[in-house]
């Protein structure tokens, strides 16, 4: 077990960015911790337990640290994993152990990482009521009752499967509080660039707003790998300053994988790619209400051997229909236009048709965006099985429901993909000029792309 007792505390929340009401609930416990006769006082009882919900590389653990180091008390750290042994009663003996720790060193927290390790729902394994792991739990529970909140020591947990996690664990009087720690948006993003930038050496062009925008979904652990991967490029090429185009390069590299240039392919297949990528950037730029084309390459990364990336202008946390089908007509818009231009299709668009079918079903059996089925979730025979509690999970619809939900999928899929074949054949001779374009460039900007349109249209 780890203990980390630091003199001057090495992590604050001015190291932790993107989570600010994360940040405000935490407040809380750092004002007991440091003055606990201020509450005690009034008669208000503390939280013993604080669980930090959120998905993985969100900044869990930074933040519980970031707790310990701004109150300035010793920070207990121990992993889930670490508790579960082969030899039965060894996990319970570290639980007991762990608390003896607690209460040496109170005030103090007591951080318990990936706490599903050893929190799982009980009854739900196959080794009866005497598996090791119960045991341990059982212990886990016994202990945060045995101990009052005004001793001065806070357990905190994290985890990013709270779903599986055992409801004794998560009662008032154990887990009493859930923070939620969510992907920053993208002024999160903004400020955690600011924080993993600091000893980073900028070009002037460096832009952190426009990285920001250009990587939603990404976690804080995703923007550190950027940041260190760009300077990693940087320093590859014998750099002083880590400039815009190191940045670009590693975001695709994290995205696509990496940049496969040696790979040879013949003209009349990269003749392809680029009527493929020209395809979904045509139907993004003509069809109202999609994403703005960020950049288009025949550059083969990874598995893909090219890539057009539509950037959105904001975070979207609701998706209309409209949008969705919009999404769609982009996704098959590769396919449209092989079709179109060769008279024949290929397997170059095999991703895009997996992806397309998997949003039309969620359209049908999730978001009840089907006329015909209506407004119902008919998902439930999709859930992922956890042992003793969906097994045996049975179909909640009939033959005749599931014969109507394929049709349905199918139905969705032809009309967005006959929407980007109808967009395609009005704008041939764009298709023709953008795409033999790329040929010559390999990777275009949405900005030449305007600009190739904007010419055409003069």
């Amino acid at each position: 077990m780890k203990v980390l007792k630091e003199s001057k505390p090495q992590v604050t929340f001015n190291d932790v960015a993107g989570c600010d009401e994360a940040k405000i609930e935490l407040q809380e416990i750092i004002e007991f911790l440091k003055n606990p006769h201020k509450f005690a006082k009034i008669g208000a009882r503390i939280p013993k337990g604080v669980l930090l919900v959120g998905p993985p590389g969100t900044g869990k653990t930074l933040l519980a640290k970031a707790v310990a180091g701004e109150a300035g008390v010793p920070f207990l750290s121990i992993s889930g994993s670490e508790f579960v042994e082969l030899f039965v009663g060894v996990g319970a003996a570290r639980v007991r152990d762990l608390f003896e720790q607690a209460k040496a060193n109170a005030p103090c927290i007591v951080f318990i990482d990936e706490i599903d390790a050893v929190g799982r729902l009980r009854g739900a394994g196959l080794g009866g009521g005497h598996d090791e792991r119960e045991q341990t739990l059982n212990q886990l529970l016994v202990e945060m009752d045995g101990f009052d909140s005004s001793e001065g020591i806070i357990v905190m947990a994290a985890t990013n499967r709270p779903d599986i996690l055992d409801p004794a664990l998560l009662r008032p009087g154990r887990f009493d509080r859930r923070i939620y720690v969510p992907i920053p948006d993208v002024k999160g993003r903004e400020e955690i660039l600011k924080i993993h930038t600091r000893r980073i050496p900028l070009g002037p062009d460096v832009d952190l707003k426009l990285i920001a925008q250009s990587t939603p979904g990404f976690t804080g652990a995703d923007l550190a790998n950027l940041v260190n991967e760009a300077a990693l490029l940087a320093a590859r090429k014998n750099k002083q300053v880590v400039e815009m185009q190191d940045f670009e390069e590693a975001k695709d590299k994290l995205i696509m994988g990496i940049a496969r240039r040696s790979m040879v392919i013949s003209e009349e297949e990269k003749k392809r790619i680029a009527y493929h990528e020209t395809g979904h950037a045509l139907v993004a730029k003509f069809l109202p209400g999609s994403d703005p084309v960020h950049k288009i390459t025949i550059i083969p990364h990874g598995r893909a051997l090219g890539a057009t990336q539509s950037l959105p202008s904001e975070d979207r946390y609701l998706y209309t229909k409209s949008y969705i089908l919009t999404q769609l007509s982009v996704l098959l818009g590769g396919r449209a236009a092989e079709l179109l231009v060769f008279n024949e299709e290929s397997t170059g668009a095999a991703d895009d048709l997996s992806k397309a079918t998997e949003i039309a079903r969620r359209m049908v059996t999730d978001w009840g965006m089907s006329e015909k089925i209506g407004p119902v979730t008919l998902g439930k025979e999709e859930e992922e099985i956890f042992l003793g509690r969906e097994l045996g999970v049975r179909k909640y619809y009939s033959e005749e429901t599931a014969r109507l939900i394929d049709n349905e999928i199918k139905e969705i899929v032809k009309n967005a993909f006959d929407k980007a074949v109808e967009i395609l054949r009005s704008k041939m001779e764009l298709l023709h000029q953008v795409a033999n374009y790329l040929l010559e460039k390999e990777t275009i900007t949405g900005q030449e792309l305007d600009e190739i349109i904007r010419k055409s249209a003069a």
